[in-house]
């Protein structure tokens, strides 16, 4: 009997105009995911534009502006694992849309314009090349694979001198964000003309490398029954380190059993006829089986139990962590009692997701254009949920390189300085400690002007 195969969650993120919809639609093509009559019908109905970009343009504002507004999702295999690959809006006016994305993903394709002038644009201050892999880093994307796209481009074509360039820069932004350069995959391609995504290309004699669809297919298998709870310690004690970025994976204890219950949050909510409500999203802690009765935080509903479970158009008995799951609920719930960012969990574990009065964050300010202080009520992206959070107190500020104290109750925060800070929700709002439950623990305020851990909750 053979090895079972994992699920894999992909998210292609990059700079507007690098590519992404390309390269993920023509390597979506060349593994045999669409038809051939489907392309030339794209090709037909997108006459100056280029057809694998189509392929995931599905909203008509995307056919009409030419770039990605919503996530697209494209399912295909390898040897030896399942993918499911997300593409991301790159544009700034998007930003909620791929953060949403990006809290699923397992592994972060990112794509890099290697014209002139291009890479280096993204990685400046008006670029948001950085933007996106710190926000990759942050929501948990542990793992990477940076694509080297648009060579058939470079001066010369091709050029080895100039994939030399990018993945030297590439790499010392990479290694300050917190990802480790050797552990990350720099693939030189032509999303276009489809050098290097599945075959290895005669146009790149120079690069022994794997190509993309191989990188891919060597990724390290994530975890899936559960997550390590992750600590940091206690500020002022030695073993207390806050890096230059947040590096909040970094913290690791041995797992306990029974540590982790049932966590959902809801991506989406619909009803249909036979089956009633249904809820989608992704399981980020524990398991869902048919017949569990669930509760939805904040609200504090209690649904029927579970009457069937759809994990890539097949209907299952169970699932678990890791797995993009529509669950159906039947008709003791309303779906228009539910919404984006609710937190699904088991109703009769003891441990349900419910609403926070507030919590207690360690927030690093990133790019803030004046001083914050108590009262600043900025946007909060954290897993699907985006609601207004205000700053209640600003308890302490502390050496992001130290980790010491600085000053009790300072009057403000500013760029560069680490705070711990206590954060009321203005609606109500469904989240946890980073302790128990990573991706539910960690969150973006505004347009990346912060981002912080959640290292207590007030229930």
């Amino acid at each position: 009997m053979g090895k079972e195969k994992v699920r894999i969650s992909i998210v292609v993120i990059g700079y507007v105009d690098s590519g992404k919809s390309t390269t993920t639609g023509h390597l979506f093509h060349k593994v045999g995911g669409i038809d051939k009559h489907v392309i030339v019908r794209y090709e037909e109905e997108s006459a100056e534009m280029n057809k694998y970009a189509w392929v995931l343009g599905k909203l008509k504002a995307e056919r009409e502006r030419g770039i990605t507004i919503d996530t697209s999702l494209l399912e295909f295999e390898t040897d030896n694992y399942y993918f499911s690959v997300i593409d991301m809006p790159g544009h700034r006016d998007f930003i909620k849309n791929m953060i949403i994305g990006t809290c699923k993903a397992d592994c972060a394709i990112l794509i890099i314009d290697s014209t002139a002038g291009a890479f280096e644009h993204g990685m400046s201050n008006h670029g948001q090349t950085h933007e996106h892999v710190l926000l990759a880093f942050t929501l948990g994307v542990d793992q990477m694979i940076c694509c080297c796209n648009k060579m058939d481009a470079t001066t010369p074509k091709y050029s080895e001198e100039r994939y030399k360039e990018i993945v030297h820069g590439l790499s010392h932004d990479l290694r300050k964000v917190g990802y480790k350069p050797d552990k990350v995959r720099f693939v030189p391609i032509s999303g276009l003309e489809g050098d290097n995504l599945t075959e290895r290309s005669s146009n790149f004699d120079w690069y022994k490398g794997p190509v993309l669809l191989e990188a891919l297919d060597t990724l390290q298998r994530p975890r899936r029954i559960c997550e390590s709870p992750r600590f940091p310690s206690v500020p002022g004690s030695k073993s207390f380190r806050l890096p230059l970025v947040p590096r909040f994976d970094s913290f690791r204890i041995p797992l306990l059993p029974g540590s982790n219950s049932f966590r959902l949050p809801l991506l989406d909510v619909y009803r249909t006829r036979h089956a009633g409500t249904v809820v989608t999203g992704r399981i980020e802690a524990g398991f869902v089986c048919c017949g569990m009765r669930l509760t939805f935080g904040p609200a504090g509903l209690v649904s029927g139990p579970v009457t069937s479970i759809l994990h890539n158009e097949t209907l299952v008995f169970k699932v678990t962590r890791g797995d993009d799951v529509s669950l159906s609920i039947g008709d003791t719930i309303a779906a228009t009692d539910l919404r984006r960012g609710y937190v699904a969990s088991d109703a009769l574990s003891g441990d349900p997701a419910t609403r926070v009065v507030g919590f207690h964050a360690y927030v690093i300010i990133l790019d803030h254009p004046g001083q914050i202080k108590s009262g600043y009520t900025p946007f909060l992206k954290c897993h699907t949920a985006r609601a207004a959070v205000r700053f209640h107190k600003i308890l302490r500020k502390i050496n992001r390189h130290s980790g010491e104290i600085i000053e009790d109750e300072p009057k403000f925060l500013q760029n560069g300085d680490v705070g711990f800070v206590m954060m009321i929700p203005t609606v109500p709002m469904a989240v946890e400690s980073f302790s128990d439950y990573p991706s539910l623990g960690r969150f973006v305020i505004g347009d990346m002007e912060a981002v912080g851990v959640i290292q207590r909750v007030r229930i």
